[in-house]
């Protein structure tokens, strides 16, 4: 697919469907050499729909070969330290970076630089950001020594407390998997 094809397949509507982002993601995922153009898209001036369902395709792709990824990782980690928690339509991206990011490899500093920026996601004015960076986090304090997992599971614990109804379930669940160690990378729960 040309990143022309994939533009149009994106296009059109409002940020409250999908559009053909789940055939676009299908595709893709057959066709692993499109997938750059779905990274291109997360940048895309013109259409912020288009830059939205990019985002959920690659998601979507890359659950399915987390691969995808590798290449572009330097562009993915960027993108997740650039995302201002004030824009509105950016909520969109920042919750699919959310689930993409732990499917990397990451070395312990893109780890350390990738944990401060989830803990700002914390932060965000979206749930469904505040809760996919929970799940994040704590896939990611997994692949962390004991105070930096504690200090994660300290604050998934104040989440499940004080945060919407969503991120109180998914914080008991992500708790009770950090005490048991066990929680698949790249999940796509959020």
């Amino acid at each position: 697919m040309s990143r022309e094809t994939i533009r149009a397949l994106l296009s059109g509507g409002t940020r409250r469907s999908t559009g053909r982002a789940n055939e676009v993601a299908a595709n893709v995922a057959q066709e692993p050499v499109s997938f750059r153009y779905l990274i291109a898209l997360l940048h895309d001036p013109e259409d912020p729909v288009v830059r939205m369902r990019a985002a959920d395709a690659a998601e979507k792709a890359s659950r399915q070969n987390p691969t995808l990824l590798r290449p572009h990782k330097p562009q993915l980690l960027a993108l997740l330290a650039e995302s201002d928690p004030q824009e509105s339509i950016r909520q969109e991206i920042r919750w699919h970076l959310a689930q993409m990011i732990p499917r990397l490899q990451l070395t312990p500093a893109e780890r350390r630089g990738v944990i401060a920026s989830l803990e700002l996601y914390l932060r965000d004015r979206s749930s469904i950001v505040r809760t996919c960076a929970m799940q994040a986090l704590a896939e990611l304090a997994l692949q962390e020594p004991g105070t930096t997992r504690n200090a994660i599971a300290d604050e998934i614990r104040i989440l499940a407390r004080t945060g919407t109804p969503a991120m109180k379930a998914r914080g008991r669940k992500l708790l009770e998997k950090l005490a048991r160690k066990v929680i698949a990378p790249g999940s796509p729960e959020c």
